[in-house]
């Protein structure tokens, strides 16, 4: 049985929509975007690209994944770029329509959450990367096994959070944590 690995940028105040870029994700008026640039250092490129090189599959929803191919595979000088395009990717939607564009992806059909509790009956860890409403929707049917959260000094007051009200409760136990130079705390959080 495959883990579900959440990763996600986080403000103090828990806030997750457009830390890379001033126009990542204006969605509800979001002005406040990039904030997460000025956090991003050596300890966390290391402790990220760790992760990445665990390999597994890839889990997104429609906006994050729309949003991560129209930046990534143009990177041609960045390893990530490799890394992201050869990673298997799985994509939740009800408007997209195969074939979809970036190589290695897989449009998952139907209910997305049962969807999900079958890829997790695989081999490989899968992990989620941005794709909020998509995270929300597994952290309701418990699909979710882990959190690595980048915690970032900053309170925003607006813009979509990864635990907005209405959340389930979770019991969560920190596995590792990690601070950056920049005072990020990267933790981690095993689910069950």
């Amino acid at each position: 049985m495959s883990d579900l690995v959440v990763t996600n940028h986080l403000t103090l105040d828990g806030v997750m929509q457009g830390p890379s870029g001033p126009d990542e994700d204006r969605r509800d008026g979001f002005e406040l975007g990039g904030w997460a640039i000025a956090g991003n250092d050596a300890v966390m490129g290391k402790v990220m690209g760790e992760g990445m090189a665990r390999g597994g599959a890839l889990l997104f929803g429609r906006w994050t994944y729309e949003s991560m191919y129209s930046f990534w595979p143009n990177q041609k000088d960045n390893p990530v770029t490799e890394v992201l395009d050869n990673a298997e990717k799985y994509v939740t939607s009800n408007s997209l329509k195969e074939p979809l564009p970036w190589k290695n992806s897989t449009l998952l059909d139907g209910d997305a959450t049962k969807a999900v509790a079958d890829l997790k009956r695989g081999k490989k860890d899968i992990g989620v990367l941005g794709s909020g409403d998509l995270v929300q929707s597994l952290m309701r049917h418990g699909l979710v096994d882990r959190f690595v959260l980048m915690i970032h000094p900053i309170v925003l007051g607006t813009g979509r959070r990864l635990f907005p009200d209405g959340s389930p409760p979770m019991n969560l136990r920190l596995a590792d944590s990690v601070v950056t130079t920049t005072g990020v705390v990267i933790a981690t959080y095993d689910a069950k």
